[in-house]
This record gives C-alpha cells, structure tokens and sequence, in this order.
C-alpha cells in the first residue's frame, strides 16, 4: 500500500480473473472461453483492416458494428451501445444508473466483478440469498432499491430465468433500471432482448467473448431504450472516446455476419456440456443444470479445493471459489470433446473409479 494512493484505492478489493497459464499443454477449463476458434471471415476481416487505416482513429461510435448487433436483435443502432468488452460495458452502466440514494439488488453469488464496481463507485448494494437449489427467486427483487443486476444465465452457477420471470422483475421496478448480464445466454438461455421496446427500465449487455470465440479481442455491448444508451455514451465520452480499435471493429462485424459458423459451434458447446453432464454425474458429481458453457459441480465425498489442485496436477485447470457457499463447488469450462474427455480420464483416476 502506497502513501501515494488516493484514500479510496485503500480500500478496493480488485477483481481476481481465473489463471492464464504460462505452462505449455495445460487443459484449460477455468476461465469459461469458448474452445473454438473464432470464424475464419473474422481472421479475414482482421487481416484486411491491418493493411490500411492503423494510423487513422477508429469510429468512436463504433456504428458499423451497431448497426450489425441491432440487425441481428431486431433493434434500431440507437438503441445498441458498443464498449471494449462486456466488463467495460458494465462498469459504465454501474456508474450511470447505480449511484443512487438507495442500494442495488443482485444475487449472493453471481458475477463477482459487480461487488468491485460498488466498491469502485461507492455504489451500495444488498445482496438477495439464492436458494437452496441455487435458483434466483424473482419475488424476492420486490424491495426499494436503487436499481437490480442479475446475470442470466447467472455464473458461476449456470442456471437461468425464463422470459416470464425476467418480466416479472421489471414489472416489480418500472422505476430503477434492470441490468441484465447476458454473457452466456446463447447457450441456451432466454434472452430479454426482445423486451427493450416495451421496458424503458431494461439494459440487456452481452459480449463476443463467449458464443463468437473473441474473448482476446475484448468486444461487448449493451441495448436498451435510446434514453439508456444516451446515459452511458455520456460515461464513456467522459472516460475513453474510442474504446474499440479497428481490428476489433472488424472482427465483431465479421462474426455477427457468420451467422452459419456461430450456430454450429454453439451447438456443439451444448452438446459437450450434456455429454460431460451425464459423465460426471456417473462419477458420482452434483452438477447444477447450465444454460451456459460451464458446469458447476461438487462431489459429496471429496473436497473441491483438494479436487482443484489435482486435476492441476494432472495438467487441467478449472475454477475453484473460496467463497461462503460456493467453497465445495468447482466450475469447469466445457471444452472441445478431446478436452472434455481428458477432464473425466483425470476425475477417474482422482476417485478411484
């Protein structure tokens, strides 16, 4: 701790991202990328906006790519707010909606980066207990509040909301907005896009990090009523004017217009998940049903934190939470088939199975 720090940096507790490993040939299923690569048009795409324009600003407005998320969703561009990934996205609506005289909503155990960005802001925040089965009880949102954060699919736990109850929560709060972080809901969750134009209180973000394979190339965005989109455009000409390049321009035009290479490899994501689903459970694991690409699971006989660390030994990493609740629950990352089939190799050997 330096005594140069402003008061307030004393007293952040950071996020901590899953580990990127410097060892060669490690399995990697901790930090819920996608196991395929991204489409060969956005390589193209890339390709062909180094050759000329890297001395030029990018579009701050980023509208090409816009305007591809909001023909894809049924939406007019005014209505789709781009930033440098779904964490920017979010740290911009925390400081644009959050700050109020009341605290936020959000689940117990959710996306752990929400609790930094109250931190960060001095945003308060009162947090709603999952229940038993780890599901998110909607009624439970009714509170006077400063606005609601959920994440659905929620993480690390998987499990999602239907549209019904999505609808329910914005009926509950028509005068706080609703945050709904949608990093994971193409597989095979229900996306609350189709409610922005009847709910002026809803912000939808997702990111290209997930179902499109861009998690290096750090793209994301919101969408919402233009009064929503405004508010953040007024944070983030605040903050970084030209928050996306024009390589990642390009690539995130190039893989919303591969729509053919998106649905195969999330298909075949879901179906690893079902696959390893069913092979774990064999092996005697708790597994959480997942609308997402990762399982979280626990093993009644065995301690998860032990289980972490040697399936590092056997060269597979997944993600382990030191948290209140979550302690005895690991969360794997569904890879490619190969992949997921060195993970099961590893857990019989670990059991003794």
């Amino acid at each position: 701790m330096s005594t140069f720090w402003s008061p307030p940096v004393r007293e952040l507790v950071p996020y901590t991202p899953g580990e990127q490993p410097v060892i060669p040939g490690l399995v990697k299923l901790n930090t819920n990328e996608n196991p395929y690569p991204p489409s060969p048009r956005v390589i193209e795409a890339i390709a062909a906006a180094a050759q000329d324009g890297l001395q030029l600003y990018p579009d701050p407005q980023a509208r090409a790519f816009r305007q591809a998320v909001a023909n894809h969703h049924g939406l007019d561009v005014g209505q789709v707010f781009a930033g440098n990934g779904s964490d920017e996205v979010l740290a911009h609506a925390f400081f644009a909606f959050f700050r109020q005289d009341r605290p936020i909503l959000m689940p117990d155990i959710s996306y752990s980066f929400y609790k930094v960005y109250c931190g960060l802001y001095g945003i308060g925040v009162t947090l709603v207990p999952l229940d038993a089965a780890m599901g998110m009880a909607v009624a439970q949102y009714e509170a006077a509040c400063g606005g609601v954060v959920i994440a659905n699919p929620n993480a690390p736990t998987g499990s999602g909301l239907p549209l019904a109850q999505i609808e329910q929560l914005l009926q509950q709060q028509p005068d706080r907005v609703v945050l709904v972080d949608e990093a994971y809901v193409d597989f095979g969750g229900d996306s609350a896009m189709a409610l922005i134009n009847r709910y002026p209180n809803l912000l939808v973000v997702q990111t290209l990090s997930k179902s499109r394979s861009l998690a290096g190339l750090r793209v994301g965005f919101a969408a919402g009523q233009r009064h929503l989109i405004e508010g953040l455009e007024r944070v983030k000409d605040s903050f970084n004017s030209y928050p996306l390049d024009r390589l990642a321009l390009a690539g995130a035009v190039a893989a919303y217009e591969d729509r053919a290479y998106f649905e195969a490899t999330r298909a075949a994501v879901i179906r690893s998940r079902e696959l390893l689903r069913l092979q774990l459970q064999e092996l005697g694991f708790e597994v959480l049903p997942s609308q997402a690409n990762f399982l979280m699971v626990r093993h009644p006989g065995h301690d998860a934190a032990t289980l972490a660390a040697d399936l590092r030994a056997q060269r597979i990493l997944v993600r382990h939470f030191k948290l209140p609740r979550i302690e005895q629950y690991l969360r794997i990352s569904i890879g490619t088939p190969t992949q997921c089939t060195a993970l099961v190799d590893a857990c019989r050997k670990l059991l003794g199975v």
